[in-house]
C-alpha cells in the first residue's frame, strides 16, 4: 500500500519547527544568554569554526557573557568575529576571557527584531507548507497508479492538513513568545 508517511512528514515539519527555535535564541532580548552567540563564527586554524569550538560561553550576570578562550591565540579572532556579527556587541578580552557586556535595547532595534523574528517565523511556514505539498503530490501520483482510492486520498489530505495546522499554530504561538520577550522592558 502506498500510504504516505505521516510519521517522516511530521518529523520534516518538527525540523521546520526547531530550526526557528534555534533562530530565535540567536536574537537578542536584552538578556544575556549563552545561545546568543551560538551562531557567531571565528576564523581559526586555517578555517573557520563556531564559537562553541574554540570557547566556552558562560552567564556570570544577567546582562554579561564572558567567552572563555582555550588557546590565547584565538582570543583577539573571537572578539573580532563577536564585533562583527551583527548582534550590536562591543566586546573587550583581558587575557584568555572575552567581555561581552549586553547593552539595553533601544526602541527602534526593538521593533527590528520583532520584525526579523516575523520573517524567521514566516520562512518556517513556508517549509512546512511546502513539506505539506510534497505530501499531498505524493497521495496524488498513489491515487493516479490505482494504490490508493479517491477516499483514502481525501481521508490522506486531512491528516497533512491538520497536521499543517496544527504546525502554523505552534510557529505562531513561538512568534509570539519571542514578540512579547523582545518588546518587554
Amino acid at each position: 500500500m502506498a500510504d504516505p508517511d505521516i510519521s517522516d512528514l511530521k518529523r520534516r515539519m518538527d525540523g521546520a519547527l526547531n530550526v526557528l527555535r534555534s533562530e530565535f535564541a540567536g536574537l537578542r532580548t536584552g538578556r544575556a544568554s549563552a545561545s546568543l552567540l551560538d551562531r557567531v563564527v571565528v576564523p581559526a586554524y586555517d578555517g573557520e569554526m563556531p564559537i562553541t569550538q574554540v570557547a566556552t560561553v558562560n552567564v556570570p550576570e544577567p546582562r554579561l557573557l564572558t567567552v572563555n578562550v582555550w588557546d590565547r591565540s584565538l582570543v583577539s579572532a573571537v572578539e573580532r568575529a563577536v564585533r562583527d556579527s551583527g548582534l550590536g556587541l562591543n566586546p573587550s578580552s583581558d587575557g584568555q576571557i572575552v567581555r561581552v557586556p549586553i547593552p539595553e535595547l533601544s526602541e527602534e532595534r526593538r521593533v527590528e527584531l520583532v520584525k526579523i523574528a516575523g520573517k524567521y517565523s514566516e520562512q518556517a511556514k513556508v517549509s512546512v507548507r511546502n513539506v505539506r505539498r510534497d505530501g499531498m503530490d505524493h497521495l496524488k501520483k498513489s491515487e493516479k497508479g490505482g494504490e490508493i482510492s479517491e477516499d483514502e486520498h481525501h481521508a490522506w489530505g486531512e491528516e497533512i492538513q491538520e497536521l499543517t495546522d496544527g504546525l502554523i499554530k505552534e510557529i505562531d504561538a513561538a512568534f509570539a513568545v519571542k514578540e512579547k520577550e523582545i518588546l518587554q522592558f
